[in-house]
């Protein structure tokens, strides 16, 4: 039976950093790359191509530091802080 792939739907996926990155706070997965056990994601934001960095996928489970879609300041604040959650 083949191992079960880790983040399946990585690649295409839309995130909102709590926090500001680089300027901003909107990205999308464009690229993916496994190292061994460790699944990494390639960034890019969505209002400034030029601005790409990768990050450990896991980061994407800490929803202090990442929600899923993107979302509006409002949107953020009215959400009540959640633990880890599985993706």
């Amino acid at each position: 039976m083949a191992k079960k792939q880790k983040f399946p739907y990585l690649v295409g996926s839309k995130w909102t950093s709590q926090q500001k990155t680089w300027g901003w706070r909107h990205f999308q997965v464009v690229n993916r790359k496994n190292e061994g056990k460790w699944v990494f994601a390639e960034m890019i934001s969505a209002c400034d191509p030029n601005v790409r960095f990768w990050i450990n996928a896991t980061q994407f489970k800490d929803r202090n530091l990442w929600q899923a879609g993107w979302q509006s300041l409002q949107e953020m604040q009215s959400q009540p802080e959640q633990d880890l959650v599985e993706l």
